[in-house]
């Protein structure tokens, strides 16, 4: 049974997930250099957080988000 009624694919598009893995790294490391106390480091982590943000909007304009046309959704 599917709705496909206004369905926006839920993120699961090449630009959702390069955006989020991305991002998860930059968190991952934010938080290990603020417990290194590496304050440089931590500020380096949260610009690559903002990287991550555009890299996921760039892509998605390009044509691979999950309405995009470069996107070929997945039967489940």
């Amino acid at each position: 049974m599917s709705n496909n009624i206004g369905d926006p694919g839920h993120g699961h598009s090449p630009a959702a997930w390069t955006a989020v893995v991305i991002m998860l790294v930059a968190v991952s490391l934010g938080t290990l250099f603020f417990f290194l106390d590496l304050p440089i480091l931590v500020w380096a982590s949260a610009a690559l957080l903002v990287i991550g943000l555009i890299v996921g909007w760039a892509l998605a304009k390009a044509g691979y988000g999950a309405n995009g046309p470069k996107y070929v959704a997945k039967e489940h």
